[in-house]
């Protein structure tokens, strides 16, 4: 298993296509939740996706800035479940968005159904739950320690 890290300019042509599936495929079809993916944010986000042996996609995710202290995660998709797969791709994130982005927070707003997942990596819920194209969703956010 192989964790990559790109920007939207340095993404090929083939990994954007199977990006852009793989969100497609969970997010419009399974979830059954028409919606407009395609929203403007990719081309300023950093993109982290794990491969397997064959080179296929089988987990991703977004980064981008919010704000001045706070990175955002997005999109975070598996294909494959069960196999920490997410867990994997989630902890790079975080390294990611203190490193890349430099930020002292990170924020994100996980389906409810996921929020253990995201608890997990000390992830903790804020705000009441709320609709998002029909689905629950509850704010997360993640703090950096300040180092003494």
């Amino acid at each position: 298993m192989e964790i990559i890290v790109k920007t939207f300019h340095q993404l090929t042509t083939d990994e954007l296509y199977e990006i852009l599936k793989i969100r497609c495929a969970v997010f419009v079809v399974e979830q059954n939740c028409p919606y407009q993916d395609i929203d403007g944010t990719d081309k300023r986000a950093l993109h982290l996706f794990l491969k397997d042996e064959n080179g296929d996609i089988v987990s991703y995710l977004r980064i981008f800035e919010k704000d001045e202290n706070t990175a955002q995660i997005g999109r975070v998709v598996t294909a494959v479940r069960r196999k920490g797969y997410g867990t994997q791709l989630l902890k790079e994130a975080m390294v990611q968005a203190k490193q890349h982005f430099g930020k002292s927070r990170i924020y994100l707003e996980a389906q409810t159904y996921a929020l253990p997942f995201y608890s997990a990596q000390g992830f903790v819920p804020f705000g009441e739950e709320f609709l998002e194209d029909g689905i629950p969703h509850i704010r997360m956010k993640f703090e950096f320690q300040a180092k003494a």
